[in-house]
């Protein structure tokens, strides 16, 4: 069973659904430790008094808000629960919106929401009614100091809540040369459109997430491992000499020619797909 991050419950009008809060990530990460090149030894980060230079325990930090220079109101974490009892506890659905309506941008960190034993009614019934509306709960959440806007939908059997961005913490566009949205004033033929389209097509699938996997951290352990057995376990790599070289700018691209090709070649990997399958049938019925 996963750790309980938060434990609280789900606010949805008049009901209230206890639920556990569980971190939905997973991250493929290195533990990498820090070194003094020179003589390959740990570098340590020392917790200090910064007028007297004396070491600090963990025992011995506050946290503090600096209101004025040097001086502090000290909050502990019983001070962030008692600003706001009710939302340090509720996850708090203020509105329901359209599933696509939201913007791929605004989603930030997922955490699956688990009932306690007297949530699972409630839980079912929210979870069924998300579903059959096509709606996403919209609520107010805090996760440890910070107050978070958040999307509730149903992912199979579980309610999953993201926490979303404010629009205040996403820069704007306007600054940024994109094409118009006028594709003749971009040169675009509407053959082109039809190539693309045709590529697209070729190259739908149904969303299968466990068919990808981080092949770049499995690269990187390769090339550890490759280091261990050569002995160079303390070689410090140098930069490449040769650099790839950066494409010309200005270059003109035959982007119809290139779509071409790419259909093409999609085209016979299919079939060269569709001839295996067809002879693993042919040997099977044979045997």
């Amino acid at each position: 069973m996963p750790r309980t991050l938060w434990k609280g419950a789900i606010s949805f009008g008049l009901v209230h659904i206890p639920v556990g809060v569980y971190s939905a990530e997973k991250r493929n990460s290195f533990d990498l430790t820090m070194l003094d090149r020179r003589t390959m030894k740990p570098v340590g980060f020392k917790r200090y008094n910064k007028e007297t230079g004396e070491d600090v325990s963990w025992d011995d930090i506050v946290k503090g808000y600096e209101y004025e220079k040097e001086r502090y109101v000290v909050l502990t974490e019983e001070d962030f629960k008692r600003a706001n009892v009710e939302a340090t506890q509720t996850v708090d659905i203020v509105s329901f919106v359209d599933a696509g309506e939201i913007p791929p941008v605004y989603f930030e960190t997922p955490y699956y929401l688990a009932p306690d034993k007297r949530g699972h009614k409630g839980y079912a019934l929210l979870r069924e009614t998300l579903i059959q509306s096509g709606k996403v709960g919209i609520a107010n959440v805090v996760i440890r100091t910070r107050q978070y806007v958040a999307a509730l939908m149903p992912v199979k059997d579980v309610i999953i809540m993201n926490t979303l961005r404010y629009a205040n913490e996403l820069r704007g566009t306007d600054e940024l040369d994109v094409p118009s949205k006028d594709l003749k004033a971009v040169g675009i033929a509407p053959r082109e459109v039809d190539m693309a389209r045709r590529l697209v097509e070729g190259m739908s699938a149904k969303w299968k997430p466990e068919e990808f996997r981080d092949t770049y951290h499995e690269d990187l352990l390769a090339l550890i491992e490759k280091r261990i057995q050569a002995g160079q376990t303390e070689v410090v790599t140098a930069p490449d000499a040769e650099e790839e070289e950066a494409p010309k700018r200005g270059e003109v691209v035959d982007l119809m020619a290139l779509l071409k090709r790419s259909v093409e070649e999609k085209s016979k990997d299919q079939q060269g797909a569709q001839g295996k399958a067809r002879a693993r049938k042919s040997s099977r019925k044979a045997a």
